[in-house]
Formats: structure tokens, sequence, C-alpha cells
């Protein structure tokens, strides 16, 4: 697979990531752990280089997870992680204090069995800490050896430029996906300006757009998408549409709609990496197969045009975690 650069600083990955969080935490009960070590696994030997984890995912499990998987190849690979809620739990609420950021780099440290943090990302921006104060202890850990990127997820343009200022940002992390495409706003040419890639998560739509979930689809209570306003039946139902498309366009293309999704992503910049997650062997072989479909301008004009007559319904996230996004 071939490599993108990510910012300015270095920082080389696979053309796709692969998010790791599914494996134990947020889409139902956890995987079991020898198939998740062996996915990971796989995706290296498919040529991937990046792999997203953060101790609130679990919390704790999966970093475990991770550097257990990983520590045959650890020097070949990319680790992202991530830090800023209280006690690792994203249930408590924010804390980027300095203190616990330290804290954080450490405990992360020997979770995933490694001298150093590839990409250590502020998970959420906290109001409560100065972003001087955030990006200044990562730019200590960084002199320390303990990190050796700096990355923001879900972060606003505002907090963007005041982290850039005192340790350049290497990734921004963010939900990006054809049919979340507010980040075209004010996030992507920000983030061209001063020279910062960007790792979309959610490249699918949480699965939406690989066709395998419709208005019928039942999910685990533990489930996350349980209580998103996007994955109700009826938003659901009227969503399709955009599936609808996709399929269409990628039968042109004989690519899957999930391919053609993640192809149109890496068409717009290439400084985006996409980290879309699975836990399913035969979804990750797909997903990767997405780096060799080659989309012309003549393509991307049909799928813009198809796509701007489609209103997408329902909110992506609930009220109650809207506070935490784009500050």
């Amino acid at each position: 697979m071939k490599k993108r650069a990510l910012g300015n600083n270095g920082l080389e990955v696979s053309t796709l990531g692969l998010g790791c969080m599914g494996l134990s935490f947020g889409f139902g009960p956890a995987t079991d752990k020898q198939d998740a070590i062996k996915l990971i696994r796989r995706a290296y030997e498919l040529g991937v280089t990046f792999f997203d984890s953060a101790e609130a995912y679990g919390p704790f499990d999966n970093e475990e997870l991770l550097g257990e998987a990983l520590t045959p190849f650890r020097d070949e690979v990319v680790i992202a992680t991530k830090f800023g809620f209280k006690n690792g739990d994203s249930k408590l609420g924010l804390d980027s204090s300095p203190a616990r950021i330290r804290v954080v780099a450490d405990e992360s440290l020997k979770r995933l069995r490694t001298d150093r943090i590839d990409l250590f990302y502020q998970h959420r921006v906290d109001t409560n800490v100065p972003m001087e104060d955030v990006a200044g202890t990562v730019k200590d850990l960084i002199a320390e050896g303990k990190v050796k990127h700096f990355g923001m997820s879900e972060a606003g343009v505002q907090s963007i430029r005041k982290a850039h200022a005192v340790q350049p940002v290497s990734a921004l992390q963010s939900e990006y996906s054809l049919w979340w495409r507010e980040p075209e706003k004010e996030i992507i040419p920000t983030l061209e300006e001063l020279g910062i890639g960007f790792v979309p998560f959610s490249p699918l739509g949480k699965g939406f757009l690989t066709g395998a979930i419709n208005e019928n689809t039942t999910f685990d209570k533990t489930d996350f998408r349980s209580i998103v306003p996007r994955f109700t039946p009826e938003a659901r139902k009227a969503n399709h549409a955009l599936v609808d498309l996709l399929g269409k366009i990628a039968q042109e293309k004989q690519a899957t709609p999930a391919q053609l999704a993640l192809a149109w992503l890496l068409a717009q910049k290439p400084w985006i990496v996409p980290i879309p997650g699975t836990t399913k062997l035969h979804r990750l072989e797909e997903n990767l197969g997405a780096a060799t479909v080659e989309l012309t301008a003549d393509d991307l004009a049909e799928i813009e045009t198809a796509a701007s007559q489609i209103n997408i319904e329902g909110d992506r996230y609930p009220a109650s975690m809207q506070q935490m996004v784009g500050k």
C-alpha cells in the first residue's frame, strides 16, 4: 500500500489506517481477543502501518489489545492514541490538565508496550484548560522522547490555530464522509493553510455507507448507534438514498459502496488518511481494496452532483454530546 504524509513533520503512514475502537468499545460487545489480534495483524500484512486507539476505548482495553498485537512489528507501524477524559472514562467528562496528560502518556506507553507514542491526540477540546497549556505539555513530552507527534480530535479552527502556534499539529482527527461534510467549510481550508494532515474517522458513516444497515437493523444496547439521531429507523430509511447512489456508481467502477466512499475521501486531498474500523476480516480486506480504486474527475463530478440532491436526516451525535465537538 502507498504512503501518505500527515503534516509537515515527517509523519508518514499507509494510505488507509485501521480505527481500532470498535474492537473493544462503542459498537456492542467486545470482539474476542484472539480474533481481534488476528484482524490487527492481518491489516499489517495487507500494508496498514497506521493504527488508532485511545485510553477511553474500554477504557484501557483497546490499548492493551493493540500493544499485544503490534509487538512483533512495533518499529514498522505508527500508533496513535489519545488523552482528554477524566480517569480515561468518556462518561466522566473532560480532563486535559497538564498533570493528567502526563499520567496518560506514561500509562499508555505501558499498555501499548512501547517506548514512544507516535501520534498523541487531544481527544476533545477541554475549555477549562488553556490550549497553550495542552500544547505546551505535549511539546515537553516530545522533547522527552515519549511522544513523536501532536494531534487533535474534533477541534474547531480557533483551537487548532492556538495549539499549532505552540507545538505544530501533525494531524486532526474528525468525522468526515459523504454523509458528514461539515469539515469542508472551515476545517479543511485551515488544515491546508497550516500544513496539517486530516484523519477522518467514521469514513463509512459508522457502517451505514457499506449498505449493510437498513431501517430494520437492530443494535445492541451497548452499541453507540442506538442513541444516535441519524440512526433512528426513520432517518435510516430516508438516508438510504445515499447508499443507493453509492451502490449505483460503485457498480460502474466494479467496486463496493464502501470502497467507493473511501476512494472518494482519498481523492479529496493527498494528505487525507481515513481510518475505517471493522471487526470482520472480509470487511477489512474490502475496505483496504479502496486504495486501488481510481476516481476520475468525471466520477467525482457525478458523485458530487448526485449527492448534492440528497438531504441527510438526523444529527450525528445525541444532544448531550454536541457540546464536546468543534471547540
